[in-house]
C-alpha cells in the first residue's frame, strides 16, 4: 500500500478513523479506517489496501493489453481475459455496429417488411415503375421512390429514433435522414416519412397498415397530377 499518512497520524488515530492511501492504479485518494490497515498489515490477509475499488485491483494484479479499435483504430485498454476471449475489439456500440453492417456474409440490410411492400405495391400498381433502395434520384438511398409521381417513401424503424447502439450513431443516422429529406426537396420530390418503429413481427395484420398508408398517399399523388 502506499500510505499518505504519517506515523505519528497512524499511532494517534481511533479504530474508526480513516486515513489516506494512494492507489496503485489509478493513483486516486481513498481511505481506510485504521482497524481495516491493520487487517490489511496482516501478511495472511488477502486485502493488501493497494487499490480503491475492486476494478483497479483487478487490473492491477492483471495488467491491461493496448488494443485498436477495429473499426476507428482508436486506441483502447481491455484486460487480458477480454483479448483471449474476442478477436475484434471496438471502442464503442457505434463502431461496433458500422462494422458488423458492413462485413456481414450473411442476411440483408432490407427488412421483411420492406420486401413484402416491394411485392405487394408492383402487383397492385402494375403499370408504375418503381425503385427500391436505389440511390440514383438523390445520390442517397431511398427505399421506395416512383420517379412518374416524383414520390417517394422512407419506412424508418427504431434505429432512427432511439440510441439502440449509442447516441453518436444516432446523430449521425438522423442527420443522414435531414440531409435526406432537403436533398428531396432541391430534387422537386416528395418524402414520406414512415415511422416502422412499432413493428414488431412480419404478420399480415401487422404489415397491412403500413400498406394503406403508402396507398394512400399514392392514391393522393395520382389525383393531384389529373387535376394538373
Amino acid at each position: 500500500m502506499i500510505p499518505l499518512y504519517t506515523q505519528n497520524q497512524f499511532d494517534s488515530a481511533k479504530s474508526l478513523d480513516k486515513l489516506p492511501l494512494q492507489c496503485k492504479q489509478c493513483g486516486k485518494t481513498f481511505y481506510k479506517t485504521k482497524r481495516d490497515l491493520h487487517a490489511c498489515m496482516n501478511p495472511n490477509s488477502k486485502e493488501t489496501g493497494d487499490c480503491c475499488c475492486k476494478r483497479c485491483a483487478r487490473q492491477f494484479s492483471s495488467p491491461v493489453v493496448i488494443v485498436k479499435c477495429k473499426q476507428c483504430e482508436k486506441e483502447i485498454l481491455r484486460e487480458p481475459s477480454q483479448v483471449k476471449r474476442a478477436t475484434n475489439h471496438f471502442c464503442s456500440h457505434s463502431c461496433h455496429a458500422t462494422y458488423t453492417n458492413a462485413h456481414k456474409t450473411t442476411g440483408t440490410r432490407r427488412s421483411k417488411l420492406e420486401v413484402w411492400l416491394e411485392q405487394e405495391l408492383t402487383l397492385l400498381y402494375p403499370s408504375f415503375e418503381f425503385h427500391f433502395n436505389r440511390k440514383d434520384a438523390i445520390n442517397g438511398e431511398l427505399d421506395i421512390y416512383i420517379p412518374s409521381l416524383r414520390l417517394a417513401f422512407e419506412l424508418n424503424g427504431i434505429f432512427h429514433y432511439e440510441p439502440i447502439y449509442g447516441q453518436e450513431k444516432l446523430d449521425s443516422i438522423q442527420n443522414n435522414d435531414h440531409r435526406k429529406f432537403a436533398a428531396c426537396a432541391e430534387a422537386g420530390i416528395s418524402l414520406c416519412i414512415i415511422d416502422t418503429s412499432k413493428h414488431k413481427y412480419f404478420k399480415l395484420k401487422h404489415n397491412q397498415p403500413y400498406l394503406d398508408i403508402i396507398t394512400n398517399i399514392i392514391s393522393q399523388a395520382i389525383g393531384q397530377n389529373q387535376n394538373i
